[in-house]
């Protein structure tokens, strides 16, 4: 009988190992993860003015907003040229084909970028100790986790293919040299981000008219916070009305995609 493996033997693969189970953890409850966090720590933290002002409060909402939307945009750009269906299968990754085109060639993981940036805004706007101490370091380790696990994947399917597109593409940071004729060369698909995005967009939204709603709430006090939370809930009507008519739309079939052109 031959011996079993040694501990020498054994010890460069676990790591490795955990991270992709711990990944695939992660990818297969990523809808309760983090929404379970986020709503834990709000409940138990409040917002701050940053060194008590209200006039950096308001500098800092504004420019959560603008990160967030940067990252709104970038999942747009991603969907409109070249887009990765990232649910898997049964919670899994999978993915039939490498994607190298569109975004994807300036960036491997655009749309985890973008995630993150969503986060990071959201973030800045409810400005609280606890959102910047554990729920962003529980988004980026999630985030991170559910990536190695697909480079896993993807070395395991696509192999030595994969390897050089690791090469030649950054993991995160996208490289904009050559992004003209990326999109000169696709053509931009703005039925499938509709069908795709308005979910996504109309829950970050929403999430910051909450934090909006609640820094308000904690700073004034409801009865002297009326006012402003009217005029929150003016500006949130049109976001549930263009929700209800994209998810319409949708549903009847009206945001198919034509056929592509031949080539």
């Amino acid at each position: 009988m031959s011996a079993g493996p040694s501990s020498s033997e054994v010890a460069p693969d676990w790591p490795a190992g955990l991270v992709d189970h711990f990944g695939r953890f992660v990818f297969r409850y990523r809808d309760y993860l983090v929404p379970g966090v986020l709503v834990a720590v709000l409940a138990s933290t409040r917002p701050r003015l940053p060194f008590g002002s209200e006039r950096l409060g308001a500098w800092l909402d504004a420019a959560g907003i603008v990160v967030a939307a940067i990252g709104q945009a970038l999942r747009v750009v991603v969907i409109g040229y070249a887009y990765i269906r990232r649910g898997g299968i049964n919670k899994r990754p999978a993915a039939p084909t490498l994607v190298c085109e569109g975004v994807y060639a300036h960036s491997r993981n655009p749309m985890y970028l973008g995630d993150f940036l969503l986060f990071v805004g959201l973030a800045m706007i409810d400005n609280s100790v606890g959102v910047y101490l554990v729920v962003l370091p529980t988004v980026a380790v999630a985030l991170l986790a559910m990536v190695l696990a697909e480079e896993r994947y993807l070395t395991a399917r696509f192999g030595a293919a994969y390897a050089d597109y690791c090469a030649r593409v950054n993991r995160f940071l996208p490289n904009l040299r050559g992004f003209s004729a990326t999109r000169r060369e696709l053509r931009f698909d703005w039925r499938r981000v509709l069908r795709s995005e308005y979910g996504t967009t109309f829950a970050w939204v929403s999430a910051a008219f909450v934090l909006l709603a609640r820094g308000e709430v904690s700073r004034s006090g409801w009865e002297h916070s009326v006012p402003q939370l009217a005029r929150l809930l003016t500006c949130y009507a049109p976001v549930v009305l263009a929700y209800g008519v994209v998810r319409w739309l949708k549903k009847s079939r009206r945001l198919s995609s034509p056929p592509a052109a031949p080539a």
